[in-house]
């Protein structure tokens, strides 16, 4: 199955992109307009601009009041400078102060205007704008809730290179939802995500490749792109890789570097992983024979899956009082860094 962020259009948007419209008023996390130098004679120079009537200026200052870069934070300075500029059409400005209206700073909480101010900023072709757009279509905040109408701005946005529009409608795609179901549509809107470095997109495509999902079969790409998002830290291309190379998939066989890459995902708390990697301590497969390590990773992952409890009793059954009282002191103390 695809990894953790698969993209339910209706309900779950928010939680996959990472910009719910219940988070949409830390925008500057997706700006991509710097608020200019804060000494104070260019201050000046540009509240003068402003006041001149110039919409980059007003922006400016837009942001410097929001983010109480060299002035005090002033929730309503900021959404007066956004307003002065978006009414000049400055389509970023336009985005800000539908930020502003979504989370109620400076402003009125309002979907209505945030829709509006979206609106106008990605019919002038903003990509931040259309995704943000395609999130309130998908869960009907501001406007009647219609899939078709999210996908249609979230591809908008993927087509100018958004990566958070990329995944959402490659998983459009890939659950039909808003779309015709395709899996050859999901792959190449995966891949494009994946290209730009993704990590969820590359173990997605990965998973693609390894399924012949939407592209042909083929395990040395799966591998490739679990290598790339396993090498950003990506718990579950860690795990995958470690069962490419168990059964040799796109990879000469190799239990030392199954075992590594089980170690690597067990380490991120994956039960899977943790089984695994007990299993390979207690078979002496790729590490050394070792009773205790395997009664250690079995006892985490059997306390996230009960599945895993009769190999943990039996690892526990091969120790001595002493032993078993050691290992649990090291349970204890890895859940308590968590």
């Amino acid at each position: 199955m695809l990894s953790k962020r698969v993209l339910v259009l209706i309900s779950c948007l928010a939680g996959v992109a990472g910009l719910g419209v219940s988070s949409i008023g830390a925008a500057p996390a997706r700006a991509e307009t710097a608020a200019p130098s804060s000494a104070p004679a260019e201050l000046e120079e540009l509240r003068l601009a402003a006041g001149q009537g110039d919409a980059t200026a007003q922006f400016d200052l837009g942001v410097m009041y929001a983010n109480g870069q060299g002035v005090a934070r002033n929730d309503d300075e900021a959404a007066r400078y956004y307003r002065l500029a978006a009414d000049q059409g400055h389509a970023s400005a336009q985005l800000y102060l539908g930020w502003m209206y979504a989370n109620g700073r400076g402003v009125p909480q309002s979907d209505g205007e945030a829709v509006r101010y979206f609106r106008l900023a990605a019919d002038q072709g903003h990509a931040y704008a259309q995704f943000d757009l395609g999130t309130m279509y998908a869960e009907g905040i501001g406007v009647p809730q219609n899939d078709g109408e999210a996908v249609r701005y979230f591809r908008l946005a993927a087509d100018q290179g958004d990566v958070d529009a990329q995944i959402a409608v490659s998983q459009a795609y890939a659950n039909g939802i808003g779309v015709v179901q395709n899996d050859a549509e999901a792959a190449r809107y995966t891949r494009l995500a994946a290209d730009r470095g993704d990590a969820e997109a590359q173990h997605d495509l990965g998973w693609m490749y390894a399924e012949g999902i939407g592209v042909a079969r083929d395990d040395g790409e799966a591998v490739r792109y679990y290598q790339l998002s396993a090498g950003q830290g990506h718990g579950w291309s860690q795990y995958q890789l470690g069962m490419m190379y168990t059964d040799g998939r796109g990879v000469a066989q190799n239990d030392s570097e199954a075992a590594r890459y089980f170690r690597l995902a067990a380490e991120q708390r994956l039960a899977d992983a943790q089984g695994k990697l007990a299993r390979m301590y207690a078979e002496g497969r790729g590490v050394a024979q070792d009773d205790g390590e395997a009664y250690f990773w079995l006892s985490l992952a059997a306390s996230k899956r009960p599945d895993y409890t009769d190999d943990r009793d039996l690892a526990e059954s091969r120790l001595n009082s002493a032993e078993i009282a050691e290992v649990q002191a090291r349970v204890a103390a890895w859940k308590a860094k968590k």
